[in-house]
């Protein structure tokens, strides 16, 4: 079976950091491309970071760009999101989505249904609340 486990979530106070982890299971995410997309109550859902099947290729949205980091590690089959800085707006559950396929990574972030991702995780809950 298939399948992708978020992570990491969890309460913390505004400024502070969490580090969400997306581990694959039955399924490499050697040469798949991976995005953190997130959705809070009554918003819609936001791509938030993702990254090539190469590591030098990444996209950050506006709202996130400078405090989170999207890395991956091969070994461990598991993609990160280093999460800084964190905001009450920040709060929401994030998923994790991989795609196989030749797709510009910023696209795909933008677009995810447009492209359609091959897999989808449950999703962690961040909340961010002093």
């Amino acid at each position: 079976q298939v399948q992708l486990v978020e992570s990491g979530g969890g309460l913390v106070q505004p400024g502070g950091s969490l580090r969400l982890s997306c581990a694959a299971s039955g399924y490499t995410l050697d040469g798949r491309a991976i995005g953190w997309f997130r959705q809070g109550p009554g918003k819609e859902r936001e791509g938030v970071s993702c990254i090539g099947s190469r590591n030098g290729t990444t996209y950050y949205s506006d709202s996130v760009k400078g405090r989170f980091t999207i890395s991956r590690d091969g070994a461990k089959n598991t993609v990160y999101l280093q999460m800084n800085s964190l905001k009450p707006e920040d709060t929401s559950i994030y998923y994790c989505a991989a795609r196989l396929g030749i797709t510009t990574v910023q696209a795909m972030c933008l677009k995810p249904d447009y492209y359609g991702m091959d897999y989808w995780g449950k999703g962690t809950l961040v909340t961010v609340s002093s």
